[in-house]
């Protein structure tokens, strides 16, 4: 057994890369990590881009294997529900994920896009008439996301104030496991009323699919409320902060943003770029367990043992991508692991790239001279979440 290696998991400054990840990637791909939480000692770590795709795949790594374990895990408490997709795998993850592939089919994104569109002009119009300086993450990347999710999952617009905290308490370890909890009994039975008010309907926003499939008997309640629940959490919480880190990016590295402005047809692969290369979360998510002694990356996995699978590391692997320290809007070919890989791959990878293309594709149109209103060295981070981002990004034009 090799030697354990301690992740503290502290606060990083800005979009650092984590030195841990770094380093094992380079020497160790396959180690052993501690960190913080959990009755178990210690757990893998795969690193290396083939070798993360190949523990996110491969039946042997079992997600459902982890309900009712205490493994190594950097917070106390559990964020995602046993019942829903993060703790199945298939064939209960594909029964769960066709249900919801019938509310992220690639017409409903079309249909959401110009209604982003026009949802972040208004933001934007907003922003304007109040004048720099103006704090982006509150006029845009906070509102934005929590709206478009709203849309798609169906939430009257008179509701979505009372939803837009929840999501940063439940994946944040600094309030708790008190509040967390809360928090997360607070939106379920939001949720649960939700889908009430849904029975009987034929619209196409994923509560009324939801609801209706729940109506049919192919989900229970419970796993309607976990899959919205994921919906909500995911797309409020991780767009807003991964797109204000794209934002932050381009404002301190002018040329990138210059080119998109000169080159505005670059924008999704732009996108894409960016979302290989920003550390968007601390730490890891979910593990799984070997279900079998498998051999990784020449190190032998014994079974019962929890494997995590880093895909902030995978995306620098140079084994995979050349120069990965580098932003390249021209890079092409291998596809990064941002949005995961195998089963789990996140259903809202489609989504999440519309809305990042939007916000990002409005800010450079209408302010050809945005730039931070300050040091970059000033801008406040959001402090022990799973997603990295600013407290606020302070702009002016």
């Amino acid at each position: 057994m090799p030697s354990v290696r301690a992740w503290a998991l502290d606060d990083l400054p800005a979009l650092t890369f984590d030195p841990l990840l770094a380093d094992v990637l380079s020497h160790e791909p396959v180690a052993r990590v501690r960190m913080p939480f959990g009755q178990e000692r210690d757990a893998w770590l795969v690193t290396r881009y083939a070798d993360v795709r190949l523990v996110t795949s491969d039946p042997r790594f079992s997600r459902a294997a982890l309900v009712g374990r205490e493994v190594n895990g950097m917070m106390a408490h559990r964020v995602a529900a046993t019942v829903g997709l993060n703790y199945a795998d298939p064939p209960e993850h594909t029964r769960l994920r066709k249900v919801m592939t019938k509310a992220f089919t690639g017409r409903t994104m079309k249909s959401l896009r110009p209604l982003a569109e026009q949802t972040a002009a208004g933001m934007l119009d907003a922003m304007e008439e109040a004048g720099p300086p103006a704090d982006l993450v509150a006029h845009l990347h906070g509102p934005f996301p929590l709206t478009v999710v709203g849309d798609l999952l169906g939430v009257p617009p008179e509701d979505r104030d009372r939803l837009a905290d929840w999501p940063d308490v439940i994946l944040s370890a600094g309030p708790g496991p008190k509040s967390s909890e809360a928090a997360k009994e607070r939106m379920r039975q939001y949720i649960v009323e939700l889908l009430a008010s849904r029975t009987g309907s034929t619209d196409d926003d994923l509560a009324s699919v939801l609801a209706r499939a729940q109506d049919a008997g192919d989900i229970s309640e419970a796993e309607a409320v976990s899959l919205a629940t994921a919906v909500l959490v995911s797309g409020a919480h991780a767009v807003r902060n991964n797109s204000a880190n794209m934002v932050y990016t381009l404002l301190t590295r002018p040329e990138l943003a210059e080119r998109l402005r000169a080159e505005p047809e670059l924008l999704p692969q732009a996108v894409d770029e960016l979302l290989r290369h920003i550390p968007h979360r601390n730490g890891v998510g979910l593990p799984r367990i070997a279900t079998e002694d498998v051999e990784v990356g020449g190190v032998l996995i014994r079974a019962g043992e929890a494997v995590y699978a880093s895909y902030l590391a995978a995306n620098r692997d140079p084994d995979t991508f050349p120069d990965p320290e580098a932003i390249d809007f021209d890079r092409t070919g291998t596809a990064h692991v941002s949005f995961g890989h195998g089963p789990h791959h996140c259903i809202g990878a489609m989504l999440a790239r519309m809305e990042s293309e939007v916000m990002l594709g409005a800010l450079l149109t209408r302010f050809p001279r945005l730039r931070l209103a300050g040091d970059p060295a000033e801008t406040l981070w959001q402090s022990k979440g799973f997603i990295r981002g600013p407290q606020a990004l302070w702009v002016t034009w």
